[in-house]
């Protein structure tokens, strides 16, 4: 496994992130820890979860995935880069949410005490919070840095033009700035590429992006003429209706046919080729992969051994290069 800094910080991070949001609730705490061993095994030192997972659950099931994490990670704390995030509702009152002081400074408390650390390498926001300040934000994540509770901080789903204010405010007021940001990203969704990788790349920004393989689609595994397969994320608890309103057309379903010909006669599986296509790029820090069993995670980590041949690279780019320009403009 090869290992490249998160943007312009020091800090080394395996190629691949672990991503845990299928942790207690797709998969029970037996699972989790199977493929947790099998992601280690594979070389994977990065990991990512956060205070609302597991992903489908509801305010009842919140923590759980930080708590199976934190107890396979007894006694070997110092071997891992954990990540986590706040933002999302974590319990029932107004301010168990957002990114106001309040709520960063309790979120980070209760996400310390669930993974049983007293640290966190990088803390994230999960969510952009427009009924908030940036400045109040910025002032409380400072205190979470400054206090030792996170070593770097990042965010995830943000807008380009929302990163750089954020970090021109921090630069102007002198307090730590966001080295990370994780976005949505896949053959099947490639806006990003347009304007907020390029501010990534100029400000030495790490990208971590998430759905690297489109919900499962780009796997290949799902069929249009028949409904989506149960306890995949396109039928999974409140998560279901939002990823099938992501993915779940026609129109991507006959991209993933042509993707799947090139993945036959470049001889690859389509889940090591999609995988292999977002390392491609290189503003790419580490993608995001997940799994609901252990064996799932071979042809992903086979993507990070095998670079993509630039031939099959421009014929996926050129099959999915709608995907880049977004819906206005189709």
């Amino acid at each position: 496994m090869d290992y490249v800094r998160l943007g312009r910080t020091g800090l080394q991070v395996s190629r691949l992130c672990l991503g845990t949001m299928t942790f207690g609730l797709q998969c029970d705490e037996e699972t989790s820890r199977a493929i947790l061993d099998r992601a280690a095994e594979g070389g994977i030192t990065f990991l990512d979860t956060a205070d609302a997972y597991p992903l489908g659950g509801d305010v009842d099931t919140t923590g759980r995935t930080e708590e199976i994490l934190g107890r396979w990670l007894k006694g070997k704390r110092q071997d891992y880069i954990v990540a986590t995030k706040c933002f999302a509702p974590v319990g029932p009152n107004r301010w168990d949410r957002g990114n106001s002081r309040k709520h960063i400074l309790d979120a980070i408390d209760a996400s310390l005490d669930r993974l049983g650390t007293d640290y966190v390498d990088l803390y994230q926001l999960h969510g952009y919070d427009p009924n908030t300040p940036i400045e109040e934000t910025l002032r409380a994540l400072e205190d979470v840095v400054r206090s030792g509770r996170a070593r770097y901080i990042g965010v995830s789903n943000w807008l380009a033009y929302q990163i750089a204010r954020a970090n021109g405010k921090a630069e102007t007021l002198g307090i730590t700035r966001f080295d990370s940001v994780q976005p949505r990203y896949n053959l099947l969704f490639r806006e990003f590429e347009r304007e907020l990788f390029p501010l990534c790349r100029e400000e030495g920004i790490g990208v971590i992006p998430y759905n690297p393989l489109a919900g499962g689609l780009l796997t290949g595994k799902h069929r249009s003429d028949a409904p989506p397969t149960e306890g995949t994320r396109f039928t999974l608890g409140s998560a279901a209706t939002n990823y099938q309103n992501r993915y779940w057309h026609e129109r991507e379903f006959e991209a993933v046919e042509d993707i799947r010909l090139v993945a036959d006669e470049a001889g690859l599986p389509m889940t090591q080729m999609a995988i292999a296509w977002v390392l491609a790029n290189p503003a790419i820090t580490a993608p995001i992969i997940g799994a609901s069993r252990p064996e799932q995670l071979r042809d992903s980590i086979n993507a990070s051994i095998e670079p993509l041949s630039s031939d099959v690279k421009e014929r996926l780019d050129d099959i999915t290069e709608e995907y880049r320009m977004g819906d206005a403009v189709r």
